[in-house]
């Protein structure tokens, strides 16, 4: 039976200071165990800026991934002393995502084996976009999906790459609307956990583009479902 795993690389986690990373490192390892409790989901955090995260269900994939790109964009970093601009990436592209489809022939939470197919190509995938030097960073697309199926391949490619951009054109305030969203959350309980107004929440909703990033998630989650 097929799985869905997904592999993220956190962009530009080592230019961050000391007391950002320890910050991030917080807010994404509550994200983590929120992703478990909700989808049933085992994920983790190896080394501070890589996760991998095993989905049952496949056609959740796409939600979680989106979950995870939103809550790391929303992060609310200080203003870096360091002079590293590459932290501008962080803040614009957050983590770079792969899903991998297909199987996996060991997996066992309790000593945290995940092994097979499915982490084999995000993780590869993952590799192959890795772009960064010590020097400088270059990114052209964030959101991937790999599997042995070409056709289902191409069915999805055009729209992570559209995808794509709309969420890395985001703002933090537009990410952490979109955390919500993608939460089932409505605009009124958005506003109480933000402290905003509901007129509020639904300007930067629309701004973000939600409209077509709900539509994609529920074309990603039919089209895995019905396989």
């Amino acid at each position: 039976m097929n799985k869905a795993v997904i592999s993220g690389d956190i962009v530009a986690f080592t230019s961050l200071s000391k007391s950002n990373k320890e910050l991030a490192e917080s807010h994404i390892k509550l994200l983590l165990q929120e992703l478990g409790t909700r989808y049933d989901c085992y994920a983790r955090l190896v080394k501070g800026d890589y996760i991998e995260c095993v989905v049952p269900n496949p056609q959740d994939a796409l939600t979680i991934a989106l979950l995870i790109k939103t809550k790391i964009k929303s992060i609310p970093i200080t203003s870096e002393k360091n002079g590293d601009n590459r932290v501008q990436y962080f803040e614009n592209y957050g983590i770079r995502l792969a899903i991998g489809y297909g199987t996996l022939q060991r997996f066992d939470t309790e000593k945290g084996i995940i092994d097979g197919e499915a982490i084999y190509m995000s993780g590869r995938k993952i590799n192959e976009e890795d772009t960064h030097t010590m020097d400088r960073i270059s990114i052209k697309n964030t959101l991937f999906f790999v599997s042995r199926d070409e056709s289902l391949n191409n069915s999805l490619e055009s729209m992570l790459l559209l995808l794509d951009f709309v969420m890395n054109k985001a703002t933090a305030r537009q990410s952490e609307v979109l955390y919500y969203k993608l939460l089932s959350n409505n605009e009124e309980t958005i506003a109480k956990k933000m402290g905003i107004s509901q007129p509020a929440v639904n300007q930067h909703s629309n701004s973000a583009g939600w409209n077509a990033i709900e539509k994609a998630v529920q074309y990603f989650h039919e089209t895995l479902k019905n396989r």
